[in-house]
Order: structure tokens, then sequence, then C-alpha cells
């Protein structure tokens, strides 16, 4: 098991632009798929409203969440133009060429890559290459989160499952959202900013992260300030890749989804359509869960 050392973010602002989690899902991608990997390109592209999706050229399907609010200069065609690839080639782009993206500070550029990791980690599933871990479809990870009577969750995004079960269970939650608008008037009074959120991260005894925090490269930090014996668990189509380089940095759950008909669901994303309208009938939910003592 590789052991991954914390920085001292107080010292250290480097994490911005190191995207270790997204390269060490990439390059352990390369290693699975060799030689297969060299020859499979986009064939398809969808950057929707709500989530880009990709199907690669073997059938694959991946998506990702779009980071709308991310994008820089959006409302201006020139100088939007030429800030990620050239739409006009994307059938000629290699699957390999847009996971090497990761580095990359542009958002749409990143969330293109992240569908494609995803549909590539499809690809290594498909072909029973995996870790020592069982995926469970028609799961949601919200069924599987540890959260005990008495305990103190964390949850990084407006997660509406998980929202609705912190509601019901009561107790002490927080909701960390860069934009509390989105927050209803009865979750409103558990909201804090993410200026101030390392604090409670540290204090919560489970932290469940969307997935989101991957396109906005905000994840490592996350996991950083999080303490030891935390239960973590990352959600939502964003994360359906590779789960090794998360539970490296000590996720035990990880969820997000499993592409079935690539063509009809990026049909749905072309439309405006949401996860709500793909979920569990053009991709199945995934649960991946960290076994006890799993090296990795």
């Amino acid at each position: 098991m590789r052991t991954v050392k914390k920085r001292d973010l107080s010292k250290d602002c480097s994490w911005r632009f190191v995207i270790t989690i997204l390269s060490d899902a990439a390059e352990l991608i390369s290693q699975r798929l060799g030689d297969e990997l060299q020859n499979l390109t986009i064939e398809r592209l969808v950057i929707g409203l709500f989530f880009t999706g990709v199907k690669l050229s073997n059938g694959q399907g991946g998506v990702c969440y779009t980071p709308v609010k991310e994008i820089p200069d959006a409302v201006c065609c020139p100088s939007s133009a030429g800030r990620i690839f050239n739409p006009v080639e994307i059938d000629h782009i290699k699957a390999q060429d847009l996971i090497s993206s990761f580095p990359s500070q542009e958002p749409i550029k990143t969330a293109v890559a992240i569908a494609t990791l995803n549909a590539l980690s499809a690809t290594c599933w498909a072909h029973g290459l995996k870790g020592t871990y069982e995926i469970q479809r028609n799961v949601d990870a919200q069924d599987v989160v540890r959260m005990p009577d008495g305990s103190s969750v964390a949850v990084v995004g407006a997660l509406v499952p998980t929202l609705r079960a912190l509601k019901r269970r009561g107790g002490t939650w927080w909701v960390i959202e860069k934009d509390p608008k989105t927050l209803k008037d009865d979750e409103k009074p558990h909201y804090v900013s993410t200026e101030n959120s390392d604090e409670i991260i540290r204090r919560a005894d489970t932290l469940i992260i969307t997935g989101a925090t991957l396109v906005t490269h905000t994840l490592e930090r996350i996991l950083q300030a999080a303490g030891p014996n935390t239960e973590v668990v990352v959600m939502g189509p964003t994360a359906g890749f590779l789960p090794e380089p998360l539970f490296e940095r000590g996720v035990r759950v990880v969820g997000g989804v499993w592409v079935k008909e690539p063509d009809r669901l990026l049909d749905v994303l072309a439309a405006g359509g949401s996860g709500y309208h793909f979920f569990d009938t053009l991709a199945d939910r995934i649960v991946i869960e960290k076994e006890s003592n799993q090296a990795v």
C-alpha cells in the first residue's frame, strides 16, 4: 500500500495545481488497459447543462458534472474559443490524450477528461480488470453510509438524498456549500461556508463529499483536512472511476454510475437532462466499498 503523506496546507499552496487523485487514476488505467488504450478514441461528446458525457469507440460511456458556474469567459465566444480543444475534431481525439489533461485549470477540459476516465474505468471493469473490491450495482451510496445516532456529519455539496436523510435523523450535521442559495430554508441553519470549512471537516465523524469536487480541484484538500478516523464517502456520477486512489487517501465508500446505454444517455444530456433523467434506467448506480485491511 502506498503511503500518502499529508501536507501542511497553511504553508503549501501547491495543492491547487497538483491533481494527484485523477492523475493516479489515469496512470492505473494506462497500466491495466495497456495497448488497448492506444486505440480508443472519443466517438461522441455532449456537454450538457448538468452533466458532460462521452462515448468511446469501444461503446463504453462515462459522465461528469458540468461546472457551468466555474467556466471563465463563457459569455464571449471569441475569448472562450481555443481554451479547451477543437470541437470540430473531437472524433479524432484519443482517450489517452484527454486523460492527460488533468493538470488543466480549464473546467470544461477537466470535465471531459473525467467523463473519459469514467468510461475507461468501465472498460477495465467490463474486462474484469479491477482491484480486490466488489462493485455493487443498483445500490445507492447513501444507503451504505455509516451515520450512527450521536455522530456528527459534514456534507460537502448540497447532496439532496444525504440532506434528506440527515433531516430525518437529526443530531449534529453541517452542509458545506459554495452557493448557499442552493439550500432550502430548513437546511440553512446547518450551512457552513467553504472558507470556514476546515475546522468542521476535522470535527466530523462522517464526511460525505460530492464528486463534483474533483472538477473544481478541491477534493484533495478536503481529504487532507479530514480526521484520521473519519468515515469518508465520495459520491456522485463524477466519481465513477477506479477507486484505488481514493481508498489510498482515506475514502471508504465510493458511489458513482455505470453507463448502460451511452447514446440514449447522451441524447438526454443534450436536451438538458439531469441525473434524475438517467439514474437507474440509462446508468446503474454503483457502490464500491474499501475492504477492511485492504492493500491498494
